[in-house]
Formats: structure tokens, sequence, C-alpha cells
């Protein structure tokens, strides 16, 4: 095909790359290359899968022998408390294939990461930009290498500015099938909150992360971009929405516990539940002119009501969960429409979910 758009997908039996993936296969210029060290659990039509570690010297001549134009890196372990294996996959199989991407001459590298490289702090803006230093809490294994990924990717820019480096930090991303800190915070029977503590957040849906990381392949969108709707909300109404019970609990206490216990005792880093972590959207809106479809009280019921019907499933459940769900498409569709974008980008959007 003329014109055919190479795009290499690392983590593509995992959940992101696979639904990336997927969704970049729906493109008639894309040819999608998936890698990793293990085999997809899901069979995605029509990608070309090849099984191999990131740290295989013999990956630069993959990308040379491909002609990879696009990199998007999804491969990444999540992990509670640090170590030295989810260091070496995710940090040094990173730095392994910046490298790789360098000496092969890849156009275009796409990484995941998360505002919470930002750190929730008392002094924090309400908004922060993309050059607002690090301060994430590093007790945390995936905010240490969130850090650790994005440091390398800003030493790769100065070694090949010729590479277009795109970094999407996203804010906390929830959905009814994806595992991420949020995710497993609001699925807690009962939430511990911080007396006296009420901090705004933002919420994004994991469509939405997957279609901001397809919009990021199709042209060049240089530097780092905060990804999530631009309204915030408290984390009480969040919790309202999830029809969790907030536990309050006096801080001095609940930092006590886990410095005991580790991390494990708390999803999400007790600072994030007690000071903000807001991205400011201007980039995002701006250059990467992307715009998250679903509002954070849509994301919230939406994966409060999956989470009812997979309890209860009964016919009732599933009746007013898909009106909900139906409504929400309206209004989603209703404001794609206001901002210009037509029946077919509308269609476009409701066939994504």
């Amino acid at each position: 095909m003329a014109n055919e758009r190479i795009i290499l997908v690392t983590g593509a039996a995992g959940y992101w790359g696979n639904r990336v993936a997927t969704r970049l296969l729906d493109q008639d210029d894309a040819h999608v290359i998936g890698i990793d060290d293990t085999t997809p659990q899901h069979t995605v039509d029509g990608l070309d899968f090849i099984q191999a570690d990131l740290r295989n010297p013999l990956l630069v001549e993959l990308l040379q022998e491909e002609q990879v134009e696009t990199v998007i890196h999804l491969k990444f372990r999540e992990t509670l408390t640090p170590s030295e294996s989810s260091f070496e996959q995710n940090v040094m199989g990173t730095a392994k294939l910046l490298g790789a991407c360098g000496e092969a001459g890849v156009a275009r590298v796409i990484l995941k990461s998360s505002q919470m490289v930002y750190g929730a702090r008392p002094d924090n803006p309400m908004f922060m930009r993309e050059d607002h230093p690090f301060n994430g809490n590093k007790k945390y294994g995936y905010v240490r290498d969130w850090i650790e990924i994005e440091k390398y990717a800003d030493s790769f820019h100065e070694q090949h500015p010729e590479t277009v480096m795109t970094v999407l930090r996203f804010g906390n991303i929830v959905g009814p099938k994806a595992d991420t800190p949020m995710t497993r915070f609001l699925r807690e029977e009962e939430a511990i909150t911080l007396l006296g503590f009420d901090p705004m957040i933002q919420i994004i849906h994991e469509d939405d992360v997957v279609s901001a990381l397809v919009h990021a392949a199709a042209d060049d969108y240089p530097g780092a971009f905060n990804v999530a709707p631009e309204k915030g909300m408290p984390l009480w109404k969040a919790l309202g929405l999830a029809t969790k019970l907030p536990i309050p609990i006096l801080h001095p206490f609940a930092y006590w516990s886990v410095s005991l216990g580790g991390p494990r005792l708390a999803p999400l880093p007790l600072d994030y539940l007690r000071f903000p972590c807001m991205g400011d959207m201007q980039r995002m809106r701006d250059v990467l002119q992307f715009t998250p479809q679903y509002t954070p009280e849509e994301t919230v019921r939406e994966f409060s009501a999956q989470q009812r019907v997979r309890k209860l499933l009964g016919k009732k459940s599933r009746e007013t969960f898909e009106q909900d769900r139906l409504r929400d498409t309206i209004q989603r569709r209703k404001r794609l429409r206001e901002r210009g974008g037509g029946p077919k980008r509308a269609r476009r959007a409701a066939q994504a979910e």
C-alpha cells in the first residue's frame, strides 16, 4: 500500500498495547507490529505480532528492516513497591528501546506516563504545567519508574532531536476494565480517606486514554502533554458516585500504618488523598488538539454501574446501566456536535466505545 505507516506497539500482549493496536488497525493506512515477551491472550486480527524482549540487541535491526516510522511504548509493569526486576523491565527496557529507536532512525516515539510524576504537595499550584518539577513519591514503584523513564526520554531528546518524542501524562485513569491505582482504590468496599482533606482530582476514561495514544501517532506532537478532562472533581464526590463509604482517619496514623506495612496497604500514595495534583490542559487543547469525550462524572458513573452489574447480575441493574450509558452517549455526541465535530466524527467516537 502506498504511504503505509509502519507503527510498532510495545506491550502488545498487555491491556493497553492490545487495545491501542486494535484501534490502529481500523485505519487503512496503518501496518501495526506488536511486540512483547509473552504472547497475547486475545488474538488481534491483522496484528503482525513478534515475540521478543525489548532489551534484545537485535531490536535495532528489527526496526530498520521493518522500516518502523512510529513506536508507541506501552510495555510497563506496574508494581506498588519498588523492585529491581520492575526497574530493569520498565526503566532499562525503555532506555534500550529508545537507544534502538535513535540508532534505527525512527521518526516518532510516544510514551505513556502519568501526572503522578509531579507529586501531590501542599505548595502545588492548582494546575501544573508540563515543566513542573518531578516530586512524585518514589516509595511507590510505578511512580519511581515513571519518573526515571521520563528522565531517559529527556536525555534521548537531547541526543536525538530529529526524533519526535511525545510524552502523554494522563490523569487518574478509570474504566470498567482498566487496572489502575485509581480503579483499585475505587473498587475497595471502604475507601480510606484522610480526615479533613478532600483534594481535587482529575479522572480520565480508559477509552480516552486509548484515543489520545492513537491520536498522537497521527502527526508530530513534540514534548510532554498533560491529558485529562479540564474539569476536576473533589475526591469525596468521586467516592460518592462510586458508592464507596469513606473512612476518614487521622493522617499521622495513616502514614504510620503505611510506613510499617509498605505501599501495599494503599493502592494510591497517601499524599494524593491529601493534596492536589492537577495538570494544566492548555497544551493538550491547543497543541495536541485533543479533547477527552467523557466527563469525570460519566466515567465514574459507568465504572460504578459496571461494578454493581458484576455483583448483582440482575436484569434491573443491567437495564439501568444500559439506560445510563445511552444517556451519557447522547450527551457526548451532543457536545461533539457543538464543538463542530460533525456527525461522522461523532459516529467514530461512539464506535470507539
